[in-house]
C-alpha cells in the first residue's frame, strides 16, 4: 500500500487481503449502484462475513466506530474504508436504533437495507454483481423502490423517508406506488428524527439541479408539512417556482431563502433555525430574507448599494432577486442597471474607517448618548454616498446637521 493510495484502492486491497484470509468480502451498496450507472462513487465501502475482531486482527489500523453493529473503519494514511459485517436488524424501538443486531450471511445482510438500489454487491475478483433484491432491474426501469415491505422499511428509520425522495431527486427516478403510499401514511413520524440529520437530507434534494422535482414530492408527500408546521401549500408551490428558477449551483441557505420566499422574515428564519444549521448559514439566510426586493430598487441609494456589496452574500441575494423576478414573469432590467453600478465599483474601498469618531463629534458640539449614535450613521451614510470625503467636509457637515437639529436636543 502507499500513501497516494485512493479509497477504492484501498477498498479493493482489503477484500483481496479478507479473501486470502478465507471470508468472503464485497463492494456494497451505494458504490455498486453508482458503478452500474457509469458514475463515480464518492466511497467504497465492504461488506463481509468476517467479525470486527477479525477485521481488526487482520488490519494493523482501525477505528472501532460501530463494532458492537459490525462496523469497523480500516485506514491507510489519511484514506479510510468502512468495513461492515454482514447482519440482521431488529427491534427499532424509536424509529432509527435497532435493538437487536445479529451477524448473518450476504443475502441476509441484502433484504436490511433501504432500496433495492442501494441492496446491491459487487465481487471485484470475480467481476460480478450479486443482486438479491432486483436492484438491477429497478435501476434499468429508474425505480426508487424499498426492499420488502415498505412500511417496515420506514419503521425501522423514518428518514429513509426522506432519503427515498433524496434518491429520486438525484437520479430523476420515480418512487415505486407502494413506497410512496407508505411515506405518505408514515409522514407524521418523521417529527422523531432528529432536525441535523433531516438537514442533511434537505441539501441533497434542495442542492441538486432537479431541485424543483425534489421539492415538489417533498411538499406532495407532505413530509414538509410535518417538519414545517403551519407550511401553506401555497406558500411552498411558489417556493418551489422560484427553486427552478436558481441557477444550477447553490447551497442549502440560498434553496432554503428561495423556498419560503412567500413567508415573511420572521417566519421563514424560524423554519430554518429549527434545522440547527451553522451560525453562517443562519446568517446568510438572515440576511437574504430581510434584503428581499431591495436590489430591485430603480433608485437604490449609493450608500446602501456598497453596503450590500460589502455582504459576503450579496451573490446570493443577487441570485434569489433574480430568480423571483423570473418566477413572477418580471423584468429584470433594474437588475441589470445594478449590476453595472456594482461592477463600477470593483475596486473601492465598499467599507471606509469613519472620516470622525464620537469623541470628535463630541468636541464638535454633539450631545453625548443618542444623538452620538444617530449622527455618526448618518455622517457615514453620507460618507459613503461619497457625498463628502475629507474630515474638514465631515467636521463641515456634522455642523451644519447639528445646526439644523439644535431645536430638538
Amino acid at each position: 500500500m502507499t500513501k497516494l493510495m485512493t479509497n477504492r484502492q484501498l477498498a479493493l486491497h482489503i477484500i483481496r487481503k479478507l479473501r486470502g484470509e478465507g471470508f468472503q468480502a464485497y463492494f456494497a451498496g451505494g458504490c455498486v449502484r453508482d458503478m452500474l450507472l457509469g458514475k463515480r462513487a464518492k466511497d467504497y465501502d465492504v461488506a463481509t462475513d468476517a467479525h470486527p475482531e477479525q477485521v481488526i486482527g487482520i488490519f494493523p489500523r482501525t477505528i472501532k466506530v460501530g463494532a458492537k453493529f459490525g462496523v469497523v473503519m480500516v485506514m491507510a494514511g489519511k484514506i479510510t474504508v468502512e468495513v461492515a459485517t454482514f447482519r440482521t436488524e431488529a427491534g427499532y424501538f424509536d424509529g432509527r436504533h435497532p435493538s437487536k443486531v445479529e451477524f448473518a450471511d450476504v443475502r441476509e445482510d441484502a433484504v436490511r437495507r433501504d432500496f433495492t438500489i442501494n441492496g446491491l454487491y459487487y465481487d471485484p475478483v470475480e467481476k460480478k454483481v450479486i443482486d438479491f433484491v432486483e436492484g438491477q432491474r429497478d435501476l434499468k426501469r429508474k425505480i426508487i423502490r424499498a426492499i420488502g415491505e415498505p412500511g417496515h422499511r420506514f419503521g425501522e428509520d423514518y428518514l429513509r423517508m426522506l432519503r427515498a425522495v433524496r434518491f429520486s431527486t438525484r437520479f430523476g427516478y420515480k418512487i415505486e406506488k407502494n413506497t410512496w403510499a407508505a411515506i405518505c401514511h408514515n409522514v407524521p413520524k418523521i417529527k422523531n428524527i432528529s432536525r441535523e440529520r433531516i438537514a442533511i437530507e434537505l441539501e441533497g434534494i434542495l442542492t441538486n439541479p432537479n431541485r424543483a422535482q425534489g421539492a415538489r414530492l417533498f411538499v406532495k408527500s407532505g413530509l414538509a408539512h410535518n417538519i414545517f408546521d403551519g407550511l401553506k401549500t401555497k406558500d411552498a408551490g411558489r417556493g418551489i417556482e422560484v427553486l427552478a428558477s436558481l441557477g444550477r449551483s447553490v447551497d442549502l441557505a440560498l434553496s432554503l431563502a428561495a423556498f419560503f420566499c412567500k413567508l415573511d422574515s420572521a417566519k421563514a428564519f424560524g423554519y430554518c433555525k429549527t434545522l440547527k444549521l451553522s451560525n453562517d448559514q443562519l446568517k446568510d439566510i438572515k440576511f437574504l430574507l430581510e434584503h428581499r426586493g431591495v436590489l430591485n430598487k430603480p433608485d437604490l441609494p449609493l450608500a446602501s448599494l456598497k453596503v450590500i456589496l460589502a455582504s459576503p452574500y450579496f451573490n446570493d441575494l443577487y441570485s434569489l432577486e433574480s430568480s423571483i423576478l423570473k418566477a413572477d414573469g418580471k423584468s429584470l432590467s433594474n437588475l441589470t442597471k445594478l449590476r453595472k453600478r456594482a461592477k463600477a465599483l470593483v475596486g473601492s474601498d465598499l467599507t471606509p474607517a469613519p472620516l470622525l469618531d464620537g469623541h470628535e463629534l463630541i468636541s464638535i458640539g454633539a450631545t453625548s448618548g443618542p444623538q452620538v449614535g444617530l449622527l455618526s450613521k448618518e455622517l457615514y451614510v453620507a460618507q459613503l454616498s461619497e457625498h463628502i470625503h475629507s474630515k474638514a467636509q465631515a467636521r463641515e457637515w456634522v455642523e451644519h446637521w447639528l445646526g439644523k437639529h439644535k431645536n430638538h436636543q
